[in-house]
């Protein structure tokens, strides 16, 4: 039997949308993809959601594949993308239904030491973690999904059974690391309304 709901954050929580972001701060259409695929470079993100590379040398490095004109563009849709996260329509909605229905709601994201600094200075974004039961967000723990470590760490930490747990994420490598735990599953297809629906059904 389920009793625990665990979410992702990013594409679950949050839409994630790299040119809306760049576009705040670059108003030329033309230089949009330029920067967008230079700030969010996997290549430095993957290690700033381990907790191993700085924001100061994560701008270095996505500065160094631009032209110095667009270095300002480029660091404030860095510094500035929290702020610029919308939520994805109506999952206020689903984990309002997973607290009302199971026994605690959980968040289990990769994302930054940066994140984890200042997610609760950004409004809409605190009032939705502020429902949840605990958070675990992999730049602290220096642990990402879908390493088993991860999941082990919310377990562990918040006195949860693998097999009463349901993980919901965007990404099927993910999925499949909880898998092997025991956790059960749910691929979010961007469609909340059928995710509070399905919750409601459980």
């Amino acid at each position: 039997m389920i009793k625990y709901i665990i979410f992702d954050f990013g594409r679950v929580i949050v839409d994630f949308d790299e040119s809306k972001m760049t576009r705040v701060f670059v108003k030329d259409e033309s230089l949009v993809p330029l920067v967008r695929d230079a700030v969010f470079d996997r290549a430095l993100w993957d290690p700033s959601d381990l907790g191993l590379i700085s924001d100061e040398d994560l701008k270095a490095g996505f500065c160094k594949n631009l032209p110095p004109k667009l270095h300002e563009a480029a660091c404030a849709v860095y510094d500035r993308w929290l702020e610029n996260l919308d939520i994805v329509p109506y999952i206020e909605d689903a984990v309002r239904a997973a607290k009302e229905r199971f026994s605690g709601v959980y968040l289990l994201s990769n994302i930054s030491e940066k994140f984890a600094r200042e997610w609760h200075e950004h409004p809409a974004i605190a009032r939705i973690l502020s429902l949840f039961d605990g958070l675990v967000f992999s730049g602290v723990l220096h642990l990402v999904k879908p390493d088993e470590r991860i999941f082990r760490h919310l377990l562990d930490t918040y006195g949860l059974t693998a097999e009463e747990c349901l993980f919901i994420d965007d990404s099927e490598k993910n999925l499949a690391g909880a898998r092997a735990l025991g956790i059960k599953t749910y691929l979010f297809d961007g469609d909340a309304k059928r995710l509070t629906a399905y919750l409601k059904n459980l």
